[in-house]
């Protein structure tokens, strides 16, 4: 624990500094740097004889998304309908990778012996979710340069306040098991009290932060459904790392695992979010 919050207390200051004080170009190189962290990691779940040549379709797909996809500020400032595309793509699997989660090992079947179906999991996982936050950053950068930033944090304090509503609601009041075969400690109480949690977090955040809705059922909706499938999201990991019969993605973060151990609910909640907040600003 106390490597833990040692680690915590480190990379919490950078992650903000990152966030607010990178340019944009400088913002996308690092974020990036962090996915091919994450797809090293993904590796595993594929199982392959060669995780170095497991890598090369990911890096490549990777690659492709950044030649058709523009990425300059002013680009990502707009949002292109090939950049809403992408969105939409990461937020439909990420509703078809609760789905599989929730009704493992039945939905196992489905996937277990196709490594090429792994690897997809990995790409829709990892790419909608770094572009997701390249447009948020980039949100109206001209004229107000931290706006974006202020969105992206806003994200982050969803899914931290669900993670610890979900945690302590569950370890009071957790009794009916929302997915037993993958992660026996969530609960459906757990749930309701991080969904409670985030809900007054994201209603005080959003004023705090200047995040500015069309309306607040609108606000309360966005915010629901993020962390809702945040949570989620948080199940699909474990249940990769259970067919693999890997306990943490990997151990480059002292005391929290892997890269993937600490981002697999913001990889869920981001693209949601980004479509939704875009579909409906």
């Amino acid at each position: 624990m106390k490597q833990r919050i040692i680690t915590a207390l480190i990379l919490a200051p950078l992650v903000l500094w990152g966030v607010f004080e990178l340019s944009i170009p400088f913002f996308i190189v690092a974020l990036t740097a962090v996915a091919l962290i994450g797809f090293w990691e993904w590796t595993q779940f594929v199982e392959p004889k060669s995780r170095v040549l497991s890598l090369i379709p990911s890096l490549m797909v990777v690659a492709a998304s950044f030649v058709a996809l523009p990425f300059d500020t002013a680009s990502l400032s707009q949002v292109t309908e090939s950049h809403v595309w992408v969105l939409i793509a990461g937020s439909v699997w990420w509703v078809i990778a609760s789905g599989l989660a929730l009704t493992y090992p039945k939905s196992m079947v489905l996937w277990q012996d196709k490594k090429w179906l792994r690897h997809s999991f990995g790409m829709l996982s990892l790419i909608p979710f770094i572009w997701s936050v390249f447009l948020l950053r980039a949100e109206d950068y001209a004229s107000l340069p931290y706006h974006g930033a202020k969105l992206v944090m806003f994200v982050c304090l969803l899914v931290w306040a669900a993670d610890t509503g979900a945690y302590f609601s569950g370890k009071t009041f957790g009794k009916h098991k929302m997915a037993p075969n993958v992660s026996p400690n969530k609960t459906l109480e757990g749930l309701f009290g991080g969904v409670v949690l985030a809900m007054v977090v994201g209603w005080f955040a959003s004023s705090l932060l200047s995040i500015h809705f069309s309306s607040i059922p609108v606000m309360l909706f966005t915010t629901f459904v993020t962390v809702v499938i945040s949570v989620l999201g948080d199940l699909v990991e474990s249940m990769l790392k259970r067919v693999s019969n890997i306990k943490d993605s990997s151990n480059i973060i002292p005391g929290h695992g892997g890269v993937l151990d600490r981002i697999d609910s913001l990889m869920a909640a981001f693209p949601v979010f980004a479509l939704l907040y875009f579909l409906f600003q």
